[in-house]
């Protein structure tokens, strides 16, 4: 019997890489996420403060995300990587490098009072990261 955990981050779903800002870090340019990724990185941490998950090794994340319209549509590889990431962060997963499937991820709709991005993380298994694991 495989584990799950579902998780359900609350707040419009923002992706990471677009519109990042460009500042300088001891005199050289470095991108950094923008100002509405970091508020919904920042959101999303709090939504699991003091929950107790993690999912070890390698894993299957499927995401179904909800907008709130259809301004600014992001693109779905950037929302699963903004989500991945955060899970990495939140330390619910070990490293987005061990995800071996996105399953059936999608933009699933809209809800304009309830926009979201709804997880499941089941235990996941490949061969090649299984070996990479040892």
């Amino acid at each position: 019997m495989r584990c799950m955990v579902e998780i359900v981050f609350r707040g419009r779903p923002i992706t990471k890489k677009n519109h990042g800002q460009l500042i300088r870090r001891n005199g050289k340019p470095c991108m950094i996420p923008s100002k509405a990724y970091r508020e919904y990185e920042e959101s999303c941490l709090w939504q699991l403060a003091g929950k107790k998950i993690n999912m070890p090794g390698v894993v299957i994340v499927e995401c179904m995300y909800y907008m709130p319209d259809k301004k600014s549509f992001p693109d779905l590889i950037g929302l699963l990587q903004a989500t991945s990431d955060i899970l990495t962060k939140a330390r619910v997963i070990d490293d987005d490098k061990w995800i071996c499937s996105y399953g059936n991820s999608r933009i699933a709709g809209y809800d304009k009072t309830n926009p979201r991005a709804e997880i499941r993380i089941s235990q996941g298994h490949s061969e090649a990261l299984d070996a990479l694991r040892k």
